[in-house]
């Protein structure tokens, strides 16, 4: 990655935490006031959002986006989400037309993020945007997300909270291991109820796929951009967070489509392909996208050394989760 600290930036967690951070603190007042605090602060907490688990810092406060950057490895041409309590403090810091407006209402809070143009006037920091003229904004639908967004005031970038690249956290524990000594703070509320990361959408094309499909969002229309298509490479530019070729990975190598399980393979399994984990054995992909990350992850920790898994149905949310398996699967560089 970029070196943001050899350029004079030192972030809150760089001097905060300690081998044994993160904390996990369960979710309550006490917690979020202590989260507030550290944000305002300048550093960067982990908190659950309804898609996985954020690592949250002051989207104004350079410093404290840095911080984000050092803690997950994550490349700074990379843009960020930024979170906001709702659609009247997005219209502060973004650009609206009346589509935007539109899918804001209908889907605010939830997991959809809009990539629109950035207000200069709103002070977001440029590492946020990676430089673009546009911003990606979302409005969370989590009472974790939202508590910690009242008690700070402030617009807050929050990618997930995990090393980058590596599979997304959708429960608090999975946030302690990846991110181990680099955060001082984990808020615990449970695992994360969607499972997979928001839909980004931009004017009318789907730039990432989520829980939030196309049919959802735009019903009766041909897609754009395929949910299949190919992602910016580390040396072309990015339009928006979560278009990385290689993302979403375990440390294990990953097989898609299994039917059956090879020797020396964990298998995950869907529908009538079992398994020695499931994401769903009714072979309901809701069910199967919420279980995503969190079997992947115990694949990984499984004495195994591969993992498998079962055939996704391209439709509805399966577009999501074979978007992120694709990902996962394709070889790191």
């Amino acid at each position: 990655m970029d070196s943001l600290l050899s350029s004079g930036f030192a972030p809150y967690s760089a001097r905060q935490v300690s081998p044994t951070n993160p904390r996990i603190l369960p979710y309550g007042e006490a917690a979020i006031a202590e989260a507030a605090a550290v944000i305002r602060a300048g550093g960067c907490v982990a908190v659950p959002t309804e898609t996985v688990y954020g690592l949250a810092a002051d989207a104004t406060d350079s410093q404290a986006v840095a911080g984000i950057y050092a803690a997950k490895g994550r490349p700074s041409f990379n843009p960020l989400i930024v979170h906001v309590p709702d659609l009247e403090a997005a219209e502060l810091v973004a650009v609206f037309d009346e589509d935007a407006r539109a899918l804001a209402r209908r889907f605010w809070p939830g997991p959809l993020t809009l990539v629109l143009p950035v207000r200069p006037e709103a002070g977001i920091s440029s590492l946020v945007t990676a430089g673009l003229d546009t911003i990606a904004l979302r409005v969370p639908d989590h009472r974790a997300m939202q508590a910690l967004l009242d008690a700070s005031g402030l617009p807050l970038a929050a990618p997930s909270a995990n090393a980058s690249g590596s599979i997304s956290p959708t429960r608090a524990e999975h946030v302690a291991k990846s991110l181990a000594g680099r955060i001082p703070l984990v808020i615990d509320d449970g695992a994360t109820p969607a499972g997979i990361e928001s839909t980004i959408v931009q004017g009318r094309i789907i730039l990432r796929p989520g829980p939030l499909s196309q049919a959802d969002l735009f019903p009766g229309t041909a897609p754009i951009r395929s949910a299949a298509g190919p992602r910016p490479s580390p040396t072309e530019a990015m339009t928006s967070p979560g278009q990385l070729e290689s993302h979403y990975a375990p440390a294990k190598p990953l097989r898609l489509g299994a039917t059956e399980r090879r020797e020396g393979e964990w298998l995950i399994g869907f529908g009538a392909v079992a398994g020695d984990d499931t994401l769903s054995p009714a072979g309901d992909l809701t069910e199967a996208a919420a279980n995503l990350f969190d079997a992947l992850h115990r694949a990984d920790a499984s004495p195994a050394g591969a993992i498998a898994i079962a055939p996704i149905p391209q439709a509805g949310i399966g577009l999501a989760i074979n978007d992120r398996l694709r990902r996962a699967a394709h070889p790191r560089t």
